[in-house]
């Protein structure tokens, strides 16, 4: 099964806020999630925020040797507005549920606006344990 994190997922694990901490450690000692950069920049910009550039920048970098980050292309970025026009969300997570479709794969999550009932894409909701 293929595993897309998102912003949400991420930063819980960073915070080791449990049990999507425990979740995510688990997934990245046992294999390597897809995540988009749009997503992994809004990591970005909460940890600079609260911590600085240099923490920020040195935790997108460690990040990228356990996550398999891609790039929108022309399509993702018109998937993502598209999802984004049908759904109440924000445009940063229209991209982590338009690469979980286009991959097939299930976007881990505790964001609300992404845990939706009949979804184009699939999701598990970290906020409860497994």
């Amino acid at each position: 099964m293929t595993i897309v994190l998102d912003s949400w997922a991420v930063l819980r694990f960073l915070e080791n806020t449990e049990p999507a901490a425990s979740l995510v450690a688990d997934l990245l000692d046992a294999e390597r999630p897809l995540m988009s950069w749009i997503n992994l920049g809004e990591v970005h910009y909460v940890i600079r925020r609260s911590s600085g550039e240099d923490h920020a920048v040195e935790t997108v970098r460690d990040l990228r040797d356990f996550i398999d980050v891609r790039l929108p292309d022309e399509r993702m970025v018109l998937d993502a507005a598209r999802l984004k026009a049908d759904h109440p969300m924000a445009y940063a997570d229209a991209f982590g549920a338009a690469l979980a479709i286009s991959e097939a794969a299930t976007l881990w999550t505790g964001d609300p606006e992404l845990l939706v009932e009949g979804s184009r894409w699939d999701w598990l909701d970290l906020r409860a344990s497994n």
